[in-house]
């Protein structure tokens, strides 16, 4: 089997490398090797190698950033994806993609499940569902995961940050108003593999799902538990649990507006493929004793 990965240097494609290698011949390329601002070089590149398998982990994930360069955004979130899709589709390949909690509006406190109401406060999240929808109209084979609040041992990350200002600052002031589960690059990559293996010997499991650690918390539940385990671990910082402060969402205005409920349901996916999506709580552990 041969497999292409779209995206090898993000967080969750520099995951996929190792999660892919075990299935068979892994083609891995990023941005350089790919550019998805050159759609046609793109299916060029898919109908040379014509891989059974296409994951496409390349995005534009700068949120405040696509306010002010949608068409760059569109490019990339979702007309490069519908190439490869169609792509997919002529050559018989499963088109893998990932997605993401702001195809919400947000509203509410219950968990979105894959058949709610879309309704995307900003352009990253107008593009990224469009993407998701050119990807299920191009390529019958395909699977779309949902994910949410992604992390990982590799590049900057909101755990890393809290840790630096931690160190450096007695109080920390923290949103406090927005949902979610942290969901590391790592978890999104095994469940990728393993949803693969599965959707390869009965196509009829294809679609999409929701991915994302179980559990919920706010940014500044996520901030204190940083700061606990980093002391708990022997870190000298200057703040602790009870000096990261809890502040609206209105302190920190951005330039594109944040879903404040991004939780989401995952009982699809985990019936579907026989899983148990762990506490997110174990995948920040494990990525602190690494950073510390």
């Amino acid at each position: 089997m041969k497999l292409l990965l779209l995206g090898r240097n993000g967080q969750v494609g520099w995951e996929l490398q190792r999660s892919l290698a075990p299935l068979g011949e892994l083609v891995a390329l990023d941005s350089a090797s790919a550019d998805f601002r050159q759609t046609d070089p793109l299916a060029e590149t898919v109908m040379a190698l014509r891989p059974d398998v296409i994951v496409n982990a390349a995005a534009h994930t700068a949120v405040d950033r696509a306010e002010s360069e949608p068409e760059i955004a569109r490019q990339i979130n979702a007309t490069a994806p519908g190439i490869l899709a169609d792509a997919a589709q002529r050559i018989g390949a499963l088109m893998v993609h990932y997605s993401t909690d702001y195809v919400f509006d947000g509203s509410g406190s219950t968990p979105w499940k894959e058949g709610d109401a879309t309704g995307p406060l900003g352009v990253y999240g107008r593009t990224k569902l469009e993407g998701e929808q050119r990807v299920a109209a191009h390529c019958a084979k395909h699977l779309i995961f949902r994910t949410s609040w992604v992390y990982s041992a590799r590049g900057g990350n909101f755990a890393k940050t809290m840790l630096r200002l931690a160190k450096e600052r007695d109080r920390l002031t923290v949103v406090e108003d927005q949902f979610g589960a942290p969901t590391g690059a790592e978890l999104i990559a095994d469940v990728t593999a393993h949803a693969i293996r599965d959707v390869l010997r009965d196509s009829g499991m294809a679609g999409l799902y929701h991915l994302a650690a179980g559990g919920e918390t706010t940014w500044n539940g996520y901030a204190r538990f940083v700061v606990e385990q980093a002391l708990a671990a022997g870190a000298v910082l200057k703040a602790t649990p009870a000096t990261v402060d809890a502040v609206p969402t209105s302190a920190f205005p951005t330039p594109a507006v944040r879903p404040r409920n991004s939780r989401l349901d995952t009982r699809k996916l985990q019936l579907a493929f026989g899983l148990r999506l762990p506490p997110w709580q174990e995948g920040v552990a494990r990525v602190l004793r690494e950073t510390l």
